[in-house]
């Protein structure tokens, strides 16, 4: 099923399922439980991001095409970096282009993401899925200057700024969608296909990756990951393409559907 994390009129924060006829059910109890129907309309003042994650891991170079178009090797175990989980951004919000420290060369990825649903740790690959709570869309936004000119050989500056993890626009569950490797997957820029391939692409698959995880290491429920990107990215484009304030980035993966941000330079705040 799909299930959409929502604001209501009043900013109470609410589930709901999406039905086939395009109504929206509020759903009662936990997420990590089990959510059950209210029979009740749901009153959508706001579509959130799906989830608010306990922590983010995120999966580089992990399709075939984008590790030949950066010139770098296939890798033989993950590569692992992580976002902060304040870096999350809900649909329809705008991604915000570095001010404070400057960024010039931001850029988008589309990524298939898992959430997490059960605490685990050392899972196999065959049970791997089983701990899987759904899956949506993200972007992966990256600053380039700072990944790759002044991040020190790391990527968790350039990657976990403010909104650099936009998610949504639904979760959905294992049982809608059971082969995640075998989706459609794109970006479009400004009305224009950026990236346009398939999760088939993956070095390492969602169990692959799971399994990976988990090892030596609990994931608690919540847990997100960015599974990778394919190739087109900005960067790797003749010449490259940098997000700028006034375009509109969407990520959409069939059968989860479309996350779109606006993008907005940083509103400078004081505390």
């Amino acid at each position: 099923m799909k299930i959409i994390r929502y604001a209501d009129p009043d900013s109470g924060i609410h589930y709901a399922i999406q039905h086939s006829g395009g109504r929206f059910e509020r759903l009662v109890g936990s997420i990590f439980d089990r959510l059950k129907p209210s029979g009740e309309d749901a009153r959508m003042a706001k579509v959130l991001a799906p989830v608010e994650p306990r922590a983010i891991f995120c999966i580089g170079l992990n399709y075939r095409r984008h590790a030949e178009e950066t010139g770098a090797r296939i890798p033989s175990k993950p590569v692992l970096f992580m976002k902060s989980p304040a870096a999350v951004q809900h649909p329809g919000d705008p991604i915000e282009i570095p001010v404070h420290l400057p960024s010039t060369k931001v850029d988008y990825e589309c990524e298939l993401v898992v959430v997490i649903g059960k605490k685990c740790k050392n899972v196999s690959r065959d049970q791997a899925i089983h701990h899987v709570l759904g899956y949506t869309c993200g972007n992966d936004v990256s600053a380039r200057d700072w990944q790759i000119e002044w991040g020190g050989s790391q990527w968790c500056r350039a990657k976990t700024f403010d909104t650099f993890a936009p998610l949504g626009p639904c979760l959905v569950t294992p049982d809608e969608l059971t082969n995640p490797n075998a989706l459609g997957i794109r970006t479009v820029l400004n009305g224009e296909p950026v990236q346009e391939w398939n999760t088939s692409d993956m070095i390492f698959d969602i169990p692959d990756l799971i399994a990976f995880l988990s090892g030596s290491t609990t994931l608690l429920p919540g847990t997100v990951i960015f599974t990778g990107t394919p190739h087109g990215v900005g960067m790797a484009r003749k010449p490259p393409i940098w997000l700028k304030p006034g375009d509109t980035v969407s990520i959409e993966i069939e059968g989860i559907g479309a996350l779109t941000n606006p993008v907005v330079a940083e509103g400078l705040e004081r505390s």
